[in-house]
């Protein structure tokens, strides 16, 4: 493959990991990057799909070194330990609601919502909820659950069930499993903690199934092209990981909310003017 090519992956990479578990849509993030570097047109669209996907893994890949220590203390004290078992079964639990209605809805979505007054439409609203989230974060006593372990599985469900609007394009899903479990109750930092761990299943699962169904697209040839996504997203996740879990103690989600403002001026006006092409 022609140096450029590995390039573009790389970048993309860097795209995904900077973009995945802040609040502003990684998804719509990589679709401008992917239509500004013509890495569809270099893959091939349908490949260019599952490249964004599977290299979700190297993200999360990124959280699990993060928290490797909480991840271990957890599998080595299923056999024993209450407070590992209910860890478990809370991820679990806000797993399932976006399996079920993933696999229910996910082509319908892919075949209605993604347009780009949808995805615009999202990052502005998106923007818009979290200034609202901050304004009654200020106003609220302490929250009720301080950190992860104080999580019910009713709470675990809730976030569960928001998380399932990141099927919407350009909602993001750890956008909506932060600010809507801040929303819920949460902490800011344990909203965020939880979120990290929600998206291991999530985006493994996601990464793991999409290679499954579009296996007749690939070859060992592709191989190296998803590595150099995979390592970069990795790199920068991690990166972008550690800064998000310093950030998230002493600041607020507003700046966020702005770019998506801004963002979603950006689709509109790039849709408008036939700059990007916002479609699956």
């Amino acid at each position: 493959m022609e140096v450029i090519l590995f390039v573009k992956a790389a970048l993309m990479g860097i795209v995904e990991g900077l973009t995945e578990f802040l609040p502003i849509s990684s998804t719509g993030h990589l679709i401008l990057a992917g239509s500004l570097l013509d890495f569809g047109q270099s893959v091939g669209a349908d490949k260019a799909k599952v490249f964004d996907i599977a290299i979700q893994t190297g993200a999360i890949f990124a959280v699990i070194l993060v928290y490797w220590q909480r991840i271990r203390d957890t599998v080595t004290g299923l056999g024993s330990d209450p407070k590992a078992q209910r860890f478990t079964l809370n991820v679990i639990l806000g797993f399932i609601p976006a399996v079920i209605l993933g696999l229910l809805f996910g082509k319908a979505v892919k075949a209605h919502l993604f347009t780009p007054t949808v995805v615009a439409t999202t990052f502005i609203l998106g923007g818009v909820i979290i200034l609202i989230a901050e304004k009654l974060a200020a106003k609220r006593p302490a929250p009720r659950v301080q950190t992860v372990d104080d999580l019910t599985l009713m709470d675990a469900l809730k976030v569960g069930l928001v998380q399932c609007l990141a099927l919407v394009p350009g909602t993001s899903r750890s956008g909506a499993t932060i600010i809507g479990g801040m929303m819920l109750g949460l902490s800011r930092k344990a909203a965020t903690d939880f979120s990290f761990f929600l998206g291991i299943p999530t985006l493994v699962g996601a990464g793991a199934y999409s290679l499954y169904k579009e296996r007749a697209l690939l070859s060992l040839a592709d191989l190296p092209l998803f590595s150099v996504g995979l390592v970069f997203a990795f790199l920068s996740a991690w990166v972008c990981v550690r800064w998000l879990i310093k950030y998230v103690s002493s600041h607020n989600f507003v700046p966020f909310a702005w770019y998506r403002i801004a963002f979603g001026l950006v689709i509109l006006a790039t849709a408008h003017f036939g700059i990007v092409t916002w479609a699956e």
